[in-house]
């Protein structure tokens, strides 16, 4: 009866160990992953680059608000 364990104990564990992922399994979880991880720094990046714009407008925005005042206050327009 021990015997018979011992077997069924290594057929199962052989069982389990040949139920993993395949190398082409892996390789294409590995692909998946790399293209994930590209997909979320474009995010990162995009997202900085819309930060950075929207800086850039402001400080458009206010020298060209500064001007404005300058020329009011000169009194050259209204």
């Amino acid at each position: 009866m021990k015997k018979l364990f011992a077997l069924l104990l290594v057929a199962g564990m052989v069982a389990v160990v040949a139920c993993g992922p395949s190398a082409e399994e892996k390789r294409a979880k590995e692909i998946a992953d790399s293209t994930a991880l590209a997909d979320s720094l474009a995010q990162v990046q995009a997202a900085q680059q819309a930060t950075m714009d929207s800086i850039a407008k402001v400080a458009a925005d206010s020298a060209a608000k500064a001007a404005h005042e300058d020329s009011v206050a000169k009194k050259l327009i209204k």
